[in-house]
């Protein structure tokens, strides 16, 4: 399992086939931290989440929609010549010295290989810069000198699809900067509420998807967890219609700890391909969205 810690201020029927594959990190605490009860009833509250939602009309309902699960904001082609232009695309530092196509608002269509396209409103060139552009420190900066429309492909819970993008021409760069003019579709409600009365080192929300394999077979998420401990683990439970996953911090320390919290990466490998199941938290009850609040590529439901 590969692991990664970085410091952050936001914290945050019959089962077809199971599989209890667990995320090891390193430290002390072990995969059966809390106890056998613990564990007993986090996997009680998985196959709960499961079961709400296999053949639910929510679940249907995702999988008609439009759900990212990789960037909405692509960078020119082989990427950013400099590190300062890496550091201004990362700060969302741009400065804009052209003009935006000013068009009306129309819908788009969102096209897969197969099944019928899905077709949402555009976001307006303005409203599309802006999403990128909410930087505003004395670091370097991206120079935009005009837009234009055109498609790109993202990565989706239904596989690739093409969407509406708008192509920024950056000053110094052949190839554009490409931004997805289509926001995700709406969540269904979930048919089932959140975990409560719970602590951490039992069930603990997850912060987001960061990555989905090529091959489908491992799904690496961000967990968040403190100073005084060893760290999160995540579980796995897998059925034919979902795959939930039950985040726990494990290794707790009593004595004096900062409040400090800190996001760290899991990847989690699975018996089977993910494919169109709904990637859940065991904790919300709800699918795992991707990328973080407010990033550059939000791929989260409004």
């Amino acid at each position: 399992m590969r692991t990664k810690t970085t410091r952050t201020v936001r914290l945050p029927l019959t089962l077809a086939f199971l599989s209890a594959a667990a995320g090891a990190v390193a430290g002390c605490g072990g995969a059966e931290a809390g106890g056998h009860g613990a564990e007993s009833r986090r996997q009680a509250r998985a196959r709960q989440v499961a079961e709400a939602w296999d053949g639910s009309g929510a679940a249907r309902t995702w999988r008609a929609g439009y759900h990212p699960m990789g960037d909405a904001v692509q960078p020119p082609e082989g990427g950013f010549r400099a590190g300062a232009d890496t550091r201004a695309f990362t700060t969302q530092n741009f400065v804009l010295r052209g003009t935006l196509p000013a068009a009306g608002r129309k819908p788009g269509e969102v096209r897969w290989k197969s099944g019928a396209p899905l077709t949402l409103p555009l976001a307006q060139a303005r409203e599309a810069y802006e999403s990128v552009a909410r930087g505003g420190n004395d670091g370097p900066r991206l120079t935009v000198t005009g837009a234009r429309p055109g498609r790109m492909t993202v990565a989706t819970s239904r596989g690739p699809a093409t969407v509406p993008a708008w192509l920024f021409t950056l000053e110094g760069y052949d190839t554009p900067l490409r931004r997805a003019a289509v926001a995700p579709s709406t969540l269904p409600g979930p048919p089932i509420g959140p975990a409560r009365g719970v602590p951490a080192s039992e069930l603990e929300g997850l912060a987001g998807l960061v990555e989905v394999s090529g091959d489908g077979r491992s799904v690496t998420v961000a967990a968040g967890h403190g100073a005084c401990d060893d760290g999160p683990v995540v579980h796995v439970l897998e059925t034919g219609g979902s795959v939930v996953l039950s985040a726990f911090v494990t290794g707790t320390r009593e004595g004096s700890c900062t409040g400090e919290t800190r996001r760290q990466e899991v990847t989690v490998r699975l018996a089977g391909r993910l494919g169109d199941r709904v990637l859940l938290d065991a904790f919300t009850g709800r699918p795992v969205p991707y990328g973080e609040p407010g990033g550059l590529s939000p791929s989260r439901s409004r």
